[in-house]
C-alpha cells in the first residue's frame, strides 16, 4: 500500500480514496460491509458529500459511530456543501457533522460552486468556511469544480488546500494542467470520474494510468464487493502502466474522442423530464456495453422523451463541459432507432 501526504493538509493517507457516491445504491448492510472492507484493507480517506442522500448516514453506521474498532483519528472524512452563502453553509455542516456521527471534518469541501469563493467577497461562503475551520469544526477546505477556470482560480486564490477535478486517461491537456498546478502550489489533487462515470471498460488501466502521478489520489467509487477487490489487488500489487494497458487506453481514446457526455448529471433537472445524463450517452453505453437493458421498453420509453425536447438550453448553461447537449440527445436518438431496427448492429 502507498500512503502520500494530500498537498499542504498534511493528512497522509492512502493513495486510493473511497469515493462514497455509490453506496447511496445498496442498503446500510451491503453499504456498511463494503466500507469496512475497504478500511482494514489499508483504505483511510473516504469522500462524501451533503448531497449524496444517505452517504453520510451510510459511512457513520459502516463505521459503528467510530468506535474502538474504527477509531475517528485513523479515519480521514472529506464531504461536501453546496452553500454558496453562509446560512446555507452552516445549514449543510450542522447537517453532516448529525448524519456522520462526528464533531469535526477533516476535509470539507465547497461542492462544484458557480463560482470561486474568495475571502470578503460578497456571498460570505469562504468567510464561513474559513469560521468552521477557526473554530475547528473543520479541520482543512477544499474546493470541488467540473470546469477549468474555477479550478485554476480556487488554486491560485491561495485559499484552498485541495482540489477536486474530473481526471482519468481519457481526459486531456487541460486536465494534466491543473495536476500540475496543483503540484507547484503543493494543493492536494483528488480525482472524481476517474472511470469516466463509467463508459472506461477497464479499471486496471485506470488504476494504472492514475497510479503514475504522484500527487493524485483517486476516490474509487464503488457499490459491489467485487468492485473493490479489483481495486484492492491493483493496489496490493502496485499495477503499473505496461504495453498491454497502454494499448487499451489508446484504444478507449481512440473509441471516446470528441465530445461525449460524462454523466455528472448537473444538467439536470429538464423542464421536459428528459434524463439528459442516461440518454446524452446512451449510443456509448450500447457500443461498450451491449446488454438487453439498454434495449427494453423501459428504456426505449426515456428515449422517446428526447421528442419533447423544447431546445431550450437550459441544461447547456448548466453543463460544466459545455456541451451541446440538444445536439447530443439528437444524435445519440437517432443512433439508437437505427439500433432497435437493426440498421446499426452492435
Amino acid at each position: 500500500m502507498a500512503r502520500i501526504i494530500l498537498g499542504k493538509t498534511g493528512l497522509e493517507i492512502e493513495k486510493n480514496g473511497f469515493g462514497a457516491l455509490p453506496i447511496q445504491r445498496v442498503d446500510f448492510n451491503e453499504s456498511a460491509e463494503i466500507v469496512r472492507k475497504a478500511y482494514n484493507n489499508g483504505i483511510n480517506f473516504f469522500d462524501t458529500a451533503r448531497a449524496y442522500t444517505d452517504s453520510e448516514e451510510k459511512l457513520n453506521y459502516a463505521f459503528k459511530g467510530f468506535d474502538k474498532e474504527f477509531p475517528r483519528e485513523s479515519i480521514i472524512i472529506a464531504s461536501k456543501t453546496q452553500g454558496e452563502n453562509r446560512r446555507d453553509i452552516e445549514k449543510d455542516i450542522k447537517t453532516s457533522l448529525d448524519n456522520l456521527g462526528t464533531d469535526y471534518i477533516d476535509l470539507y469541501q465547497i461542492h462544484n460552486p458557480s463560482f470561486c469563493p474568495t475571502e470578503g467577497d460578497g456571498s460570505g461562503a469562504y468567510d464561513a468556511l474559513f469560521d468552521l475551520y477557526d473554530e475547528g469544526t473543520i479541520r482543512h477546505i477544499g474546493f470541488t469544480s467540473h470546469k477549468y477556470e474555477l479550478a485554476e482560480e480556487a488554486i491560485h486564490s491561495g485559499l484552498y488546500e485541495t482540489i477536486q477535478f474530473p481526471f482519468s486517461y481519457l481526459t486531456g491537456p487541460k486536465e494534466l494542467a491543473i495536476v500540475e498546478m496543483a503540484r507547484a502550489n503543493n494543493i492536494g489533487f483528488i480525482a472524481m470520474k476517474a472511470m469516466s462515470g463509467g463508459l472506461i471498460r477497464s479499471s486496471k488501466a485506470a488504476f494504472a494510468y492514475i497510479n503514475h502521478f504522484d500527487n493524485v489520489v483517486p476516490i474509487w467509487g464503488v457499490q459491489k464487493l467485487s468492485e473493490l477487490d479489483e481495486f484492492l489487488s491493483y493496489m496490493a500489487d502496485d499495477t503499473k502502466l505496461d504495453k498491454q494497458l497502454e494499448e487499451i487506453i489508446a484504444k478507449e481514446r481512440e473509441e471516446l474522442q470528441g465530445d461525449f457526455c460524462r454523466g455528472c448529471g448537473y444538467c439536470m433537472p429538464c423542464p421536459e423530464d428528459i434524463q439528459i445524463f442516461i440518454c446524452a450517452r446512451m449510443s456509448l453505453w450500447i457500443r461498450r456495453f451491449p446488454a438487453e437493458p439498454n434495449l427494453n421498453e423501459e428504456t426505449q420509453e426515456k428515449m422517446r422523451k428526447i421528442e419533447d425536447c423544447t431546445e431550450c438550453r437550459q441544461c447547456v448553461m448548466k453543463c460544466p463541459y459545455e456541451l451541446d447537449i440538444p445536439e447530443l440527445l439528437k444524435k445519440n436518438y437517432e443512433d439508437y432507432k437505427k439500433i432497435l431496427s437493426g440498421e446499426i448492429k452492435v
